[in-house]
């Protein structure tokens, strides 16, 4: 059966496929221990075996085998395990999913037919999806006075009040039967119409069960930023998308959601609301259960104890060379195609293989037909355009492979695996440097994984650092690029935007590109950066810098009329409790003023009335901008176009190239 949803239920698990087929097998709870010292916990051991059957058996990790104990019950008994011996237990696969163990060990992945590839970009099956837009802000609005329903194209407007409205959907979800809801907040949505549902009498048809699954919201912190996840009620036997929330349909799409679910082995549902780096872990526990490889609950294998020298020389990060700020034309970027995990892949690397190289690493094995999936979409999307949001979703599950490994509650990561992938990546970037330089090339920049150049014939250094390395590479070629100046008049290392020699604008770092700049200010930005893509060398470019310059002086001037609601700011806050006067700490307080809920993580729209005085007020409520703050805030926007086209900031470069030696020597 083609699986597009798994629920648990009880002792059962539910495969539910298109159309609300259903399936059930017995899955009941249970989990692996072992014991340091199992003669003096003979009497736990027999406790156990009265109380849940505990079964000797051999669990096998990624670090060998040992005797131990299957007990046929969930966390409660664990943690009692754990609590009684003193912490001398060793538990695995406590808190792996259910319904995903299954999976795994009877040779199952959702959204797939018996027999069909799993690294695969191929839907394989017709869905029924509908389309749900409920009128207002889920965080506002206190009645549900209007909805759009959309099924192949058709638009089906619903209003009347509310008992009408709610009846009218949900029956509407009834007689329809989608597969799919695609639903803008609807994690933030779902709970009230449940609710009002219920108490009008209305069954709530999202679940085919009439049951859901509550996730408790929670803040959480991931790569430098504090992020949010609203509470949320998840359906048994349908897929529902907060197409607003979530990652995975962002980036790829319904596609994206389904092709994540099928090579992590978790339901679309959770796909679809999970981070990469939960992503990632998922499909490596459900390759542990697969091969019968037992899943930490707790680890062990910690970071060893090393002199601070040892630790300085190891831990280094990732390469970068600073570039020389200014306008650069004919540039080549190499960009090495997925390299940290290729380099997981190529070494070996996985915490076993740390002290013995020779073993077929776990991690590896588990990266490498994702690997080479992604090798495959990358360059199928060029002909097919389809596959692009597939790629994406396979692009940064590989990306946070490798923070995984450093993270400290990894199941199958240690640190040390973290500094090796970052040293191989180090030598990989300044042999590509070197050679380049050795073939005649000017290196203006390096980033992690990818170089700048300038010379000629670029295929020939692709193909001699692909030779030299073993990794695959890409190549961008830009008319011109921009690398910017920071406040100190260095170079930024991730500030810079160009022209690509099929007229794309490509920009990274500026206020066109980050989520909490104003409308208003973005489009500026985006016209200026339009007009500038319009020329395709650094003459042409000091020929719009006329126009450019105009653009600014127009935007300037429309800026005392322009709407509030193209001033709205929308910033993810990283705390609730600021000890100085700023516009973020006066957002927090007028939604509390509102009677919201904030927490650490959430994106919060607001307007700035007074940027010295730290006044802001809700979007809805705005009724008076601080002009001056916005203004700031363009001409902000202005000067990083204003390097391009050669009116940069006093003391910095505008348009010209510096020699190369010496950009290359500022890595």
């Amino acid at each position: 059966m083609w699986i597009l949803d798994t629920t648990v239920e009880r002792d059962e698990v539910a495969l539910w496929g298109p159309g609300g087929a259903v399936e059930r097998a017995p899955c009941p709870p249970s989990f692996l221990f072992t014991l340091a010292d199992p003669v003096r916990h003979w009497e736990l051991v027999e406790a156990l075996d009265a109380a849940f059957g505990a079964e000797p058996v051999t669990v096998r990790t990624i670090h060998g085998e040992g005797p131990g104990w299957r007990v046929g019950a969930g966390r409660e008994v664990a943690t009692a395990i754990l609590r009684q011996t003193e912490f001398g237990a060793q538990c695995y696969n406590v808190d792996v999913r259910r319904d995903q163990r299954h999976l795994a060990e009877h040779g199952l992945w959702p959204c797939t037919d018996p027999g069909e590839e799993r690294f695969s970009p191929a839907l394989g099956k017709d869905l029924v999806v509908m389309d749900l837009a409920i009128d207002g802000d889920p965080v506002r609005s206190g009645r549900v006075s209007g909805a759009t329903v959309t099924v192949d194209g058709r638009a089906r407007r619903l209003a009347g009040d509310e008992p009408t409205l709610l009846g009218d959907l949900f029956g509407l979800v009834e007689a329809i039967d989608p597969d799919v809801l695609l639903f803008p907040n609807a994690d933030a949505w779902t709970e009230r119409l449940v609710g009002k549902a219920e108490g009008y009498g209305i069954p709530a048809t999202f679940s085919r069960t009439g049951r859901y699954v509550t996730l408790d919201s929670r803040s959480y912190f991931s790569y430098g930023r504090m992020y949010h996840k609203p509470r949320a009620m998840v359906p048994a036997g349908r897929l529902l998308v907060d197409t607003e929330q979530s990652f995975t349909y962002r980036e790829g799409g319904l596609a994206g959601v389904i092709v994540a679910a099928r090579v992590t082995g978790l339901a679309p549902n959770r796909t679809a609301r999970f981070t990469p780096g939960t992503l990632i872990s998922s499909l490596e526990v459900y390759a542990a259960l697969e091969q019968g490889i037992a899943v930490p609950w707790q680890k062990t294998d910690v970071e060893r104890t090393r002199a601070v020298a040892a630790l300085r020389a190891a831990d280094r990060g990732g390469m970068m060379f600073q570039p020389a700020p200014g306008v650069y034309e004919r540039v080549y970027q190499l960009d090495f195609t997925s390299l940290y995990p290729s380099i997981i892949v190529k070494h070996n690397l996985s915490p076993e293989t740390m002290e013995h190289p020779e073993r077929p690493g776990f991690l590896a094995g588990c990266l490498q037909p994702l690997l080479e999936m992604r090798v495959k979409t990358k360059a199928a999307k060029r002909d097919d355009p389809t596959i692009a949001g597939v790629d994406s979703v396979l692009k940064w599950m590989l990306v946070t492979c490798f923070g995984y490994t450093g993270y400290k509650n990894a199941k199958f990561g240690r640190v040390d695996v973290h500094e090796a992938i970052t040293r191989q990546a180090r030598e990989v970037l300044v042999e590509a440097k070197e050679t380049a330089e050795r073939l005649g090339f000017a290196v203006l920049h390096g980033i992690t994984d990818c170089i700048f150049v300038q010379g000629s014939p670029i295929a020939a250094l692709k193909d001699a650092v692909e030779a030299e390395s073993g990794y695959l590479t890409e190549v961008e070629t830009f008319d011109w690029v921009v690398f910017l100046p920071q406040k100190d008049g260095t170079g930024a290392y991730t500030w810079y935007y160009g022209r690509l020699d099929d007229g794309e604008v490509k920009v990274r770092g500026i206020m066109a590109r980050r989520g909490d700049c104003p409308a208003y200010v973005q489009r500026f930005q985006q016209e200026a950066l339009a007009l500038m893509g319009a020329a395709r060398s650094i003459a042409e470019l000091r020929a719009v810098a006329d126009g450019v310059r105009a653009l600014y002086g127009r935007y300037c001037d429309g800026l005392a009329a322009a709407p509030l609601e193209d001033l709205v700011i929308a910033r993810r806050i990283s705390t609730v409790q600021y000890t100085r006067r700023c516009p973020e700490r006066g957002a927090v307080e007028a939604y509390r003023r509102a009677g919201m809920d904030v927490a650490p993580g959430m994106t919060l729209r607001y307007v700035v009335r007074d940027a010295r005085a730290g006044l802001a007020d809700c979007a809805w409520e705005a009724e008076h901008a601080d002009r001056h703050h916005y203004r700031r805030l363009l001409a902000k926007a202005w000067g990083e176009v204003a390097v391009g086209v050669g009116e940069g900031p006093a003391g910095r470069p505008g348009i010209g190239v510096e020699p190369a030696a010496t950009a290359a020597k500022r890595g």
